[in-house]
C-alpha cells in the first residue's frame, strides 16, 4: 500500500514540475529534440513525453539487451486517469456478452485453473518514430523508444473463451482496462479483435513480464497480449472481455488508429477516402550502436548493431549500407528468439578514411518484402522507410 501511496504523490508532482509545450488532444508534450529523463515507482530515468497520461520512452541504449527490462519499458496510456492502487485479492476479469457462462475469474483463478503459456513478443506503439515523418505529423513525437521486448506468461484467450462458452454467431471481441477519461464524455479506451483471432491460441492474458508481475504503469495486474500487432491492442489493467455478436464501433476503432486501406502510406496532397483500424506490425529495422555522441576512429574496429523487427512473418536478412544506399552489404544475424521477437543483427566495421559516413540499414522479411525509403501518413503510425545514421570517424 505504501508504494502505492508513494506512486501517487509523484505522479502529482511531475504534473505540477513539467511544463512542456502542448500537443494533439491537449497532451503535454516535448519536442523530438528533448531528453528530458524523469523517474517514476517501478521506472528508472526515461525520457518524458506527457506526463498526463504518463507516456515515458526507453533510452536507446537500453536495447543493447534482448529483453527490455521491466524498469525501463516504455509507457503509454490514453486516458489520464489510471489506478494506483489495485487489490489483487478482490479484482476480477469479467468475461461477459455473447456467452454461456459469464465469468468473474480471479488472480488465483488464472493461475490455477489454467494451462500458463509464454511467449516472447515485441511490443510497440503504432507512433513509435513519428518523429521522423516528414512533413511532420501531430502526435507525441516518438524517436524509436516506444518498444519493448520481453518473455510473457499468462493464460490463452482461447482457453479463457471456452470456459465462457462463445455461442454461434459472435464476430467480435472487445477489451477494456481500468483506466478513465477525467470527464466523463471521453470515450472509454476499449479494443476490438475478430473472434477468429481471439481464438488462434496467439493471443494472450498476460499475469507476468520478464518474470514478474506486470509493473503498475504497464498494465498490473494484467495485460492483454497480441503477438505481431501494435501495442494499441496490447490493453492494460485489463478487466473486462465482452463477446458481441455485431461489429464494435467504439471510437478508439472506427476513428483512431486507422491506416489507408490501402496500406500504411499516402500522400501529404491527397490523403486516402478509405481508412481501416491499424493491425500488424509494419517491417522495419533500426540502429543501436555505435552512439554517435562518442567518437570513432579511423582503423579501429566499430560495432555497428540494430534490430529488425515485423509481424512474425520472419527476418530473412538485414543489409547495411555506408554510402547512403549506393551499396548494400549483409550483415550477421543473432539468433531467433521468438516469430514475435525483434532479431538483432550486427556488423564489424573498421573505417579506412576520416570523414563523415551516411550508413543505411534495411531489412528483407521472410516473405521477400523489403523497407523502402519513402513512406508517410497523417498520423505518422507504422515506420517502414530505411533508417539513416551519420557517423564522424576521426
Amino acid at each position: 500500500m505504501l508504494k502505492n501511496t508513494i506512486f501517487y504523490a509523484v505522479i502529482i508532482f511531475v504534473v505540477c514540475a513539467t511544463l512542456p509545450s502542448c500537443g494533439n488532444n491537449g497532451n503535454i508534450t516535448t519536442p523530438a529534440s528533448s531528453q528530458q529523463l524523469v523517474k517514476y515507482p517501478e521506472k528508472k530515468e526515461m525520457i518524458l513525453l506527457t506526463d498526463r497520461p504518463p507516456q515515458l520512452e526507453t533510452p536507446l541504449k537500453i536495447f543493447r539487451e534482448d529483453f527490455t527490462p521491466n524498469e525501463y519499458f516504455f509507457v503509454r496510456w490514453h486516458l489520464s486517469q489510471i489506478l494506483t492502487k489495485i487489490d489483487v485479492d478482490t479484482f476480477r476479469l469479467y468475461i461477459g456478452g455473447s456467452v454461456d457462462k459469464p465469468l468473474a475469474l480471479s488472480m488465483n483463478d488464472l493461475k490455477t485453473k489454467f494451462t500458463p503459456d509464454s511467449v516472447v513478443a515485441l511490443a510497440i506503439c503504432a507512433g513509435n518514430s513519428r518523429s521522423t515523418f516528414d512533413p511532420k505529423v501531430p502526435g507525441s513525437q516518438w524517436r524509436n523508444g516506444a518498444m519493448g521486448n520481453a518473455k510473457w506468461k499468462g493464460v490463452k484467450l482461447k482457453d479463457i473463451l471456452a470456459m465462457a462458452g462463445v455461442k454461434n454467431g459472435s464476430i467480435e471481441v472487445t477489451f477494456q482496462g481500468l483506466d478513465r477519461g477525467a470527464l466523463p464524455d471521453v470515450p472509454a479506451f476499449i479494443k476490438s479483435l475478430d473472434i477468429s483471432h481471439a481464438i488462434d491460441g496467439d493471443v494472450m492474458v498476460a499475469y507476468e513480464m520478464n518474470g514478474q508481475p506486470i509493473p503498475m504503469l504497464n498494465g498490473y495486474p494484467l495485460k492483454l497480449v497480441v503477438p505481431g500487432w501494435y501495442a494499441t491492442y496490447w490493453v492494460g489493467s485489463l478487466a473486462r472481455i465482452n463477446v458481441l455478436t455485431d461489429t464494435f464501433k467504439g471510437f478508439w476503432m472506427k476513428t483512431a488508429y486507422r491506416v489507408p486501406s490501402t496500406g500504411v502510406n499516402e500522400s501529404p496532397d491527397s490523403l486516402a477516402k478509405n481508412t481501416i483500424p491499424i493491425s500488424t506490425i509494419n517491417l522495419h529495422s533500426i540502429f543501436v550502436e555505435p552512439d554517435t555522441s562518442e567518437p570513432v576512429t579511423i582503423n579501429k574496429e566499430c560495432i555497428v548493431e540494430g534490430l529488425a523487427f515485423d509481424d512474425g512473418t520472419g527476418i530473412k536478412k538485414v543489409e547495411l549500407s555506408f554510402d547512403n544506399g549506393k551499396t548494400w552489404q549483409n550483415t550477421n544475424l543473432n539468433t531467433e528468439l521468438g516469430k514475435y521477437s525483434w532479431r538483432r543483427w550486427k556488423y564489424e566495421w573498421t573505417p579506412k578514411t576520416k570523414g563523415t559516413y551516411h550508413l543505411c540499414v534495411r531489412a528483407t522479411d521472410n516473405n521477400g518484402h523489403i523497407q523502402t525509403d519513402k513512406q508517410w501518413n497523417r498520423s505518422g503510425y507504422a515506420r517502414g522507410f530505411i533508417e539513416h545514421l551519420d557517423v564522424n570517424v576521426n
